[in-house]
């Protein structure tokens, strides 16, 4: 039986895909296999050692401490593309608000409540301030062709006549095929910037890009553009951002990551992060990762994990041994060596690395003996070895 803990409210959904029979899932677990969180902070927890995987239930992992769990071997996976549609129905919607100043509209709205019969007459007078152009026509730039990306690019082009260009130096073949032959793609990120009326941004949050909308940036950008970042606030310089704001350089900014020095500030829609806050979204996350946490913890699979490499396997024929060791020079032909002085007739082998992790999976008739097992675990780089049978 396998046990998982939930550290935060984890939709039932995911018993859909950890059958009863298999599992028990609780958020008092004390000695779990497996891990399913949302948002939690996971930075100051002690794992335990028959901690087997993680599974976060969305995109971001920046509450999942990486390089230990890389180090333990635990497998870290997420759920992308699970919350897209979500997120970018609600990025279409910042769009709408930046272009046409209605979050501002509505905010002075409520102060004519109790003028009675003089609400009509003052809105006709008060309107003209919150005028804003209309979306037909102007250009959109996408930063980044991912899930969401792909989405909002799509749904600018056919749905509100948009001209789109994207950049994504690193699109998936499964994104460029849901782009309509509509939006156009730039060589780089200086012709989106350049030529946007708006510029949405869909890109992770790393060390290379915190800080990627700032005074140099924007000074690339049209008079009077608008930016909208859905992705992170730490993306934006704020400082710079509102410096661009006051002297109109920026017409608007428009973000689901809300900051003390952003929240008041004219010209700027916080959003209160509800990117994802969709039940069809929590769902279809909480599925994902408990599908993936499934096949790892079964198969030894490995999809959509942010620390090892992607290893898709299914039911072994027989037996599988499965590796996780540290990317390092000589590691297969010392594996492949150990195994043969151990008496372990390879029949299949597979393997793949991710930066410092790798991944080697070898497939046999039978099992290898608790002693080969144990000699193979005690080679300078192996991490973990897991053990499979049909």
């Amino acid at each position: 039986m396998y046990k998982i803990q939930t550290l935060n409210a984890i939709s039932d959904i995911i018993h859909t895909q950890l059958s009863a029979d298999k599992y028990t899932a609780s958020k008092d677990e004390p000695v779990p296999d497996a891990i399913l969180v949302r948002s939690a902070a996971m930075h100051d927890m002690e794992f335990n050692k028959e901690l087997q995987a993680i599974g976060r239930a969305g995109a971001g992992v920046n509450n999942i401490p990486l390089d230990k769990c890389s180090k333990e071997g635990i497998v870290v996976f997420n759920t992308p593309g699970a919350n897209a549609n979500a997120v970018a129905e609600l990025v279409v919607c910042g769009l709408l608000l930046s272009g046409r100043n209605i979050a501002g509209g509505i905010e002075w709205a409520k102060t004519l409540k109790g003028k009675g019969d003089e609400v009509a007459k003052l809105v006709e007078k008060g309107k003209s301030q919150f005028v804003g152009p209309e979306m037909r026509g102007k250009t959109l730039g996408v930063i980044g062709l991912g899930a969401i990306g792909a989405i909002v690019a799509n749904a600018a082009s056919r749905g509100l006549g948009m001209n789109v260009i994207g950049y994504d130096p690193f699109i998936s073949v499964e994104s460029a095929w849901s782009l309509s032959t509509t939006i156009h793609r730039a060589a780089n990120a200086d012709d989106v910037i350049a030529q946007a009326d708006y510029i949405t941004f869909h890109i992770p949050l790393n060390d290379k890009t915190r800080g990627t909308i700032n005074a140099e940036m924007i000074a690339k950008m049209k008079d009077g553009a608008g930016i909208l970042n859905f992705s992170r606030g730490e993306l934006a310089n704020t400082e710079d951002v509102k410096a661009a704001l006051a002297s109109g350089k920026l017409s608007s900014y428009v973000t689901d990551f809300p900051s003390d020095d952003m929240i008041g500030t004219d010209k700027v829609v916080c959003i209160p992060h509800l990117g994802a806050s969709t039940p069809e979204s929590e769902e279809n996350c909480a599925r994902m990762a408990a599908a993936e946490i499934r096949d790892y913890l079964e198969f030894g699979s490995i999809h959509n994990s942010v620390n090892y490499p992607e290893v898709q396997l299914t039911e072994p024929d027989a037996a599988r041994v499965l590796v996780l060791h540290e990317n390092i020079p000589n590691m297969i032909s010392t594996i492949t060596a150990t195994a043969a002085k151990e008496g372990i007739n390879i029949e299949n082998m597979i393997n793949k690395s991710r930066k410092d992790m790798a991944v080697t999976v070898m497939e046999m008739a039978e099992l290898p003996s608790a002693h080969a097992l144990s000699t193979l675990g005690e080679l300078p780089g192996i991490i973990r070895i897991r053990t499979f049978a049909k």
